[in-house]
């Protein structure tokens, strides 16, 4: 009684008070400190009970210390119980052996967690779901699906657990098909309202593609959680609807629904460079007014938010005060400096991350290429790509070799970019080639450039990038004939150009704008004022660069590519 509501100090005072201990009492004195996170209390009550020569451990007392072991550092311990159970007969007793396979995949060790699993003799429901779970959060997406389809062919029954959890398997898998399946299954077995099993099912489609099964999930459940909002936001935000994924937010807010730090960090995830900055000033007071300011996820979140949104020096003022940093608040600092063009900022902060014994990961790579490319840093660029796998043991990405593409390209050096493509081990794909082509819009070399636009029209052949980068590139080299030839070539193969779009913040509104844009309320106004700054820029001695000034590949557009 006194373990269970938390009193351990009068159980232990009773306890050693006892004339006579048996298993039972060692099992309420350990299992009372276990509870109340003493852990090095109970373990030593543990080892007292071992060298009591009246009283012997027993299943109960194996569980109870196995309970715990729910993080790598406790590794040493999972094993230390799994020799003890073998060694006095508790090896094939199936609640030691759920708590066995529990435990290794908590600490880390899938490879334990799976091996116990196939010896043991006898497994029920929590064996199949602990080990279905466990290879799920250990990314082992198809190892727990295919075990998860073995179940049902068996005779033991899922529970709504293994439903959730072979729902994240599909998740990672991305395989729709096989989580419609499994969403039939929890509709025949009229499960569909357990709450975990719907953020299971919404994250499933979200991340597969399918929003609108998401959000009628969402709409149709009879309860909502923490988990399932902050599920439907990161599902808008991953599938780029931003604005939805704000209002929703917005919504949740004024219905006086309870907003949790985790909720607060998926929203903040949502924001990009077209979004409200005032709203984000708005998120961040009512993270202050909640109390998440100590929050890790969430000032990471704010770090992101506000240099996406253009105010660097929040960004750098949250960084400074935060009291706990860890590799992702790094990485977003780095990101900050990168993205805003302050490349040797980033590269210091990398060393002050060293500093700390933050160890770097592939996201860091990929901001400190973009700022060497920015700066034009190529030997330390080309360090940085080499030392993510000697010294670090990551293996670089696309997106990698990608930045150091665009680094290349940025110094003028297009065939040493063309020959590290082709020295890669795999297949460049549409990202290396766009960089190529992106770099030899910049520098205006029609040779390469109409090798990389080839490659990457192999690569997308419906993407407009080809079309319009080499039509580009063949203006600025005065080369009428093969520009209007291009162009042609994309109009006979139906492919449009994709709409260019820019922004401005007014009065906590954007306001967004496209080429020859009819559909702004104030669009009269705004173009009588272009008008008459058109004719006082001319005046002043600006010339319309004409090799830029098309709109849609053919209709001139009068306020377009001004330059002196």
């Amino acid at each position: 009684m006194y373990s269970k509501c938390g009193k351990i100090y009068y159980a232990a005072k009773l306890f050693d008070e006892m004339p006579m201990k048996d298993t039972v009492s060692w099992n309420s004195l350990i299992s009372g400190y276990v509870r109340i996170g003493e852990f090095e209390k109970g373990f030593n009550a543990f080892k007292r009970m071992r060298g009591s020569a009246l009283n012997r451990f027993d299943r109960a007392t194996l569980t109870t210390i196995l309970s715990v072991c729910d993080k790598p550092s406790m590794l040493y311990v999972c094993k230390m119980m799994h020799s003890l159970a073998f060694l006095n007969g508790y090896g094939m007793e199936l609640s030691v052996g759920n708590c066995l396979v529990t435990c290794y995949f908590k600490c880390g060790c899938s490879g334990s967690g799976k091996r116990v699993f196939d010896e043991m003799c006898e497994r029920n429901v929590i064996t199949w779901t602990a080990v279905i779970s466990g290879l799920a959060q250990s990314r082992l997406f198809q190892e727990s699906l295919g075990l998860f389809f073995e179940m049902c062919h068996g005779d033991v029954e899922p529970n709504s657990l293994t439903y959730s959890s072979s729902l994240t398997a599909c998740s990672g898998l991305r395989v729709p098909r096989e989580g419609r399946q499994i969403h039939g299954l929890v509709l025949k077995l009229g499960l569909e309202s357990d709450l975990c099993i719907e953020s299971s099912l919404m994250d499933m489609y979200s991340k597969c593609g399918f929003v609108e099964d998401a959000c009628q999930i969402f709409d149709s459940a009879r309860e909502i959680d923490e988990i399932s909002m902050t599920v439907i936001l990161v599902g808008f935000a991953q599938n780029g609807l931003e604005d939805e994924a704000l209002q929703v937010f917005i919504k949740m807010v004024k219905a006086g629904i309870k907003i949790d730090a985790n909720m607060l960090s998926a929203v903040l995830g949502v924001f990009g460079t077209d979004t409200s900055l005032s709203v984000g000033k708005q998120i961040h007071s009512l993270v202050i007014k909640k109390n998440f300011s100590s929050s890790l996820f969430v000032n990471n979140g704010l770090i992101n938010m506000y240099s996406k949104c253009g105010d660097l020096t929040e960004s750098i003022s949250i960084f400074s005060q935060m009291e706990e940093r860890n590799a992702v608040s790094w990485n977003s600092m780095i990101a900050a400096f990168a993205r805003h063009g302050l490349g040797f900022e980033a590269l210091k902060l990398y060393e002050g991350m060293s500093l700390e014994g933050i160890e770097p990961t592939d996201v860091t790579f990929l901001s400190l290429l973009h700022a060497c490319s920015h700066i034009g840093s190529i030997q330390k660029g080309m360090e940085f790509l080499k030392s993510m796998s000697k010294l670090h043991g990551i293996n670089p990405r696309l997106e990698h070799y990608a930045c150091v593409v665009d680094m290349l390209g940025r110094a003028g050096l297009l065939n040493e970019a063309k020959n590290f493509i082709e020295s890669l081990p795999m297949e460049p794909g549409v990202l290396l080639w766009q960089a190529l082509l992106g770099a030899c819009s910049i520098h205006g070399d029609s040779k390469i450039g109409q090798y990389a636009a080839d490659k990457l029209q192999l690569a997308a052949p419906e993407s407009s990038t080809p079309y319009i980068l080499m039509a580009k590139i063949y203006s600025s080299e005065g080369k009428k004939a093969e520009r209007a030839n291009v162009i042609r070539k994309m109009k006979e193969m139906g492919i449009k150009k994709d709409t260019g779009l820019s922004w401005i913040e007014i009065k906590k509104e954007v306001h967004k704008f496209t080429v020859d844009d009819r559909i702004h309320p104030q669009h009269e106004i705004i173009y009588d004022t272009l008008g008459h700054l058109f004719w006082v820029m001319k005046e002043e001695g600006y010339v319309q660069d004409k090799c830029y000034s098309v709109n849609d590949f053919g209709q001139e557009t009068e306020f377009e590519y001004l330059t002196i």
